[in-house]
């Protein structure tokens, strides 16, 4: 199958999964979820889709689990509403991205508010005892203007 294909049978399949959470799973454990991304296998017999919780009152495991239990479910509506002969068996990974993001986020802001406030723009200075070089005249580019 062509690349763009699966990946558009792949856009598809997420729509369909997150209208399909949304609207019809009934599994308190689910509750609001995300459905980040899709990656459907090359023989095309499993599909991995990526969850994120969003405002759950359950860990990432609990809801996993319950779309694991509703994966027959959600399997077949979905070979229905998109017309698939063979519908891929779906494995549910939690996406820990949005997680790392945010950590990642939260590193740079602490490094950020750390940092001593002219360190912001690096200088250039001549080491001690070495010769300056000869004075700034203004010359460079059209419209920039040296100190």
């Amino acid at each position: 199958m062509t690349q763009a294909r699966t990946q558009r049978l792949e856009s598809e399949i997420q729509r369909a999964l997150a209208t399909l959470i949304a609207r019809e799973l009934k599994d308190p454990r689910v509750g609001n979820v995300t459905i980040t991304a899709v990656s459907i296998a090359a023989d095309m017999a499993t599909a991995r889709v990526f969850f994120t919780p969003f405002a759950s009152q359950h860990t990432p495991h609990e809801v996993r689990s319950g779309l694991t239990h509703a994966a027959g479910f959600l399997r077949g509506e979905l070979g229905r509403r998109l017309a698939l002969r063979y519908a891929p068996r779906l494995e549910f990974v939690f996406d820990e991205s949005v997680e790392d993001a945010a950590r990642l986020t939260s590193l740079i802001n602490r490094a950020v508010a750390g940092a001593p406030a002219g360190a912001d723009a690096p200088t250039s200075q001549p080491a001690p005892g070495a010769d300056p070089g000869p004075p700034e005249t203004g010359a460079g580019p059209p419209g920039c203007s040296n100190p």
